[in-house]
Parts: C-alpha cells; structure tokens; sequence
C-alpha cells in the first residue's frame, strides 16, 4: 500500500486526502489545527461570507424603503452575530473531520517540515514524530502579507484573520488595500456601522479586474465608505492614544494623517513556503515564494507534489481543490494535467464580480483580437424586479469562428452564475451554441444567454442594428 503524507488540511490537502484514500492510499493529513479546513473554512472564504450575507440584509432592508417596504433599524448584537459565524465553521470542520475518519486518514496534528525527500518531522503537543512516505502533497496554503515599512505590534492593526474575529466594530476603520479582501471586509464593517475609508496605491480598485465590471461595484462602495484614496500609499502608522495615527503620501506628493480606530492591512498573500524544510531536498521556491511544479503539479522531487497557493496564482480554493485531483491521480499513474481553459474567480462584495476565461485586460495586453458583447441587466426584467439593474453580462468570442474565450458579470449572484460560462469556455463552446441552449425566465441567467445573441449581432431585448 502506497504511504502518502499531505502537509496542510485546507481546500487542496483535505480534498487530495479524500481523494487518495478511496484510491487505497494509507494517508497521513498533518495540519496544526483541531480539524481539516485550513484557512479557507476558517479564516477566509467561509467566514467571510457568513459575514457578507450579514451586511446584505442590513443594507436590503436599508434599499427596501425604495419599493414600498420600510424596516426599523435592525439592531446588531456583534456577539450573536459572531457566535453563528463561528457556528457555521465549527459545523463544516467537524463534518470534514467525520469524512476523514471514515475514510481511515490519519489526521495528524502537528506542524510539519521535510527532513529529507522521504520523511516527514512533525512537532505536535507530545514531541516529535517522524513520517516516511512513498509520496508527498505539498498543501500548506499562505498567509496575509505584511505591510512594508511597517513594523508596529498593536491589537488595532489587524490582518483580515482579526477582522474576521469581529471583536467589535470600530467607530473608524481604515482599509489599506483596494483588492477584494479589502473590499468585502470593508463592505462588512460598512455595513456595521463602522466609518470606513480605503486607500489604495494603485490608480483603481481592483486592480486584476476588467474595468467594466469594477465600475458599478466602485461607484455603489462610493457611497458606502466615508472616502476611498486612489494612488496613495501609507507612509506610516503610530499609536496615539486610543488610535492609530496613519500618515498618507499620494501620488502628487501630498502628505496627511488621519486618525483611526483600527486598520485592517489587506494587501495580498504570501504562500507558506519558508518552514517546510524545502532545504533538505531539491525543491527551491521561486523569488515569491511559490513552488515550481509541472503540469502533474510534481516538484523538482517528481514524487513530491505541491498544489494550492504553494503552487502559484491564482491563490483560490476551488483551484486548490481540483489540483488535489490532478495530483492524486497522477500518483495513481493516470494521466491527468492540471490545464483549464478558465478559473472562474469571484469578488464576493455587492454587487458581486466574476469572471473566468480570458479577460478584456489579458486580450489587450497580448494584443489578441476578440469581439466582445455585452448585455446590460437594466434590459433585464429579473433584475428590475430585484432593483438591481447595474449590473451587466459579457463575453469574449474569437472574431472568426465564434468560440467563447471568457465571460464577465458583475451583479447580485455572479459568483453564482459564473459557473455556466466556465463550464461553456471548458467545452469550446461558441456563441451560437449558448444562444441556442433555452434558459428558465425570468432569471439572470438569461444575461448571458442574451449577452450571446449581442455577439452573434442580433438580440430581441437589444434596439435593432441599423
């Protein structure tokens, strides 16, 4: 029986875990906390959400006024609210923990480093215990980066991990970051009740976005945050008092210090590569800190794998989950390569961004000739009925033969529906055959059925070409 060992249970460890086991692997998972999940279940994509759908329902009932529906104020028990969020995570993890030992994975817990390219160390509470494996997964995720130049130890500086703790809301908070960690965290205590403003060194939000799909999102946080700074970057921060002192340079060469209650330092992550003992073996990561691996996601060791953050951009879960795959099955010695066609990713703010597939700001930079085709949501009779009509769906299309290269949608649900398009640019996919499937009215999913029609020059819900 082949000995796999996977270090790090997040959304590529356990999954690869599972995977393996059913394959008849004997499997150790090592992991420092109680139970698989990683940061993802933890400390990101879930708790943030729980978090997110929150404030959706404090600003519905906000808009409500609008149709005809008014609401008092609702009242935020930060400690309730806190407690379901941890309610959902410790639900999720202790199912995960229940699959793992079904599944017979030894679930061990432990921090672990490569002694050599075929033993594992691992320090857990009782001391240290040496695994031997015939194969490794690499899977131990990343880390929020830390703001340079800054080297302040206080409890108001938070990474999102604190912020997700919602200790409380501050009065003032200050968002350094305009990517979507900062955004939907930021959407969050917005929503709260805090005074938030965001500042960002780039001259626009989201900067690995199509602008088109950034531009209804910026101009509705407009009127959620207090200010959001552009091209401007935090030239220092200090405590004074019961605050932090933060000082701004833009890029005119303006100075100004504002003070805060907390600030929250999203501006990236960083993988966790540095402790896995990659010294002892072949294995050297890159200037980023990321692994090199081949299309199997093998490392310079070929029976050592690493998936996940560890193995490059994009830094997402569900990327991370179909790399455990992929690796998997290329221990087994089936013929499986880690090559889509489109990773859909998902800013889960209001309202909601995604896209997958080739982007308008890839096609330009490569300067590859697409035709793009739109279709605003305010055309749409499903968003009108839900007031949300800024919203819009697009696709990218080979100008010759029609096949849908990406998508892009921005609005209530796109993170939802994106997986259609992925699915379309997956298959080869072309516009005609998306105009010709029948979709269910009235949804939003009709968008990208008639952003299809756009492309292929005639749409019923569009004004006719002249």
């Amino acid at each position: 029986m082949k000995r796999l060992a996977i270090i790090g249970a997040g959304p590529g460890g356990y999954p690869a875990a599972f995977h393996a086991a059913d394959a008849g692997f004997e499997v150790t998972l090592i992991d420092d906390a109680a139970a698989p999940g990683g940061v993802c279940l933890r400390r990101g994509c879930i708790p943030s959400k729980a978090l997110l759908h929150a404030a959706r329902l404090i600003r519905e009932t906000a808009e409500a006024d609008a149709i005809g529906l008014s609401f008092a104020p609702p009242r935020v028990e930060v400690d309730r609210l806190r407690a379901w969020k941890s309610g959902v995570v410790e639900k999720l993890t202790g199912g995960l923990a229940a699959l793992g030992a079904q599944r017979r994975v030894r679930y061990l817990r432990g921090r672990a480093a490569l002694g050599d390219a075929h033993t594992l160390r691992v320090k857990t509470d009782a001391g240290e215990e040496s695994v031997a494996f015939d194969h490794a997964i690499l899977a131990a995720g990343s880390r929020p980066a830390t703001l340079p130049g800054v080297s302040l130890a206080s409890p108001r500086l938070m990474d999102s991990t604190g912020a997700l703790a919602l200790e409380d809301v501050p009065a003032r908070l200050l968002v350094i970051g305009g990517g979507y960690i900062g955004l939907e965290l930021g959407s969050v205590y917005a929503a709260l009740g805090a005074r938030v403003d965001v500042v960002e060194m780039l001259p626009a939000l989201l900067p690995g976005a199509d602008r088109d799909l950034v531009k209804p999102l910026a101009d509705r946080l407009a009127k959620q945050f207090a200010a959001i700074r552009l091209e401007t970057r935090v030239a220092g921060i200090e405590e004074a008092g019961d605050a932090l002192r933060v000082t701004f340079a833009d890029a005119a060469g303006g100075v100004r210090r504002e003070d805060y209650d907390r600030a929250l330092v999203a501006i990236g992550r960083r993988p966790n590569s540095e402790s896995l003992g990659l010294e002892n073996t072949r294995i050297r990561p890159d200037r980023k800190g990321f692994i090199p691996v081949d299309a199997q996601r093998r490392t310079a060791e070929p029976h050592i794998y690493a998936i996940g953050d560890l193995a490059g951009e994009p830094m997402l879960a569900h990327k991370a989950t179909h790399e455990a795959r992929v690796a998997v099955e290329a221990i087994q010695g089936r013929k499986a390569v880690f090559a889509p066609r489109a990773i859909p990713a998902v800013v889960f703010t209001d309202p909601e961004i995604a896209w997958a597939g080739l982007t308008e700001t890839q096609a330009e930079k490569e300067g590859r000739a697409v035709r793009i085709a739109r279709f605003p949501w305010a055309a749409s009779g499903r968003a009108l009925t839900l007031a949300r009509a800024e919203g819009h769906a697009k696709w990218l299309c080979d100008p010759e033969t029609g096949v849908l290269l990406g998508a892009g949608l921005v609005g209530p649900g796109a993170g939802d529906l994106i997986a259609e398009a992925a699915l379309a640019i997956e298959m080869g996919a072309t516009a005609q055959d998306l105009a010709l499937t029948i979709h269910p009215h009235p949804t939003l999913s009709e968008t990208l059925m008639e952003a299809a029609e756009v492309a292929l020059g005639h749409c019923v819900h569009q004004p006719r070409k002249a």
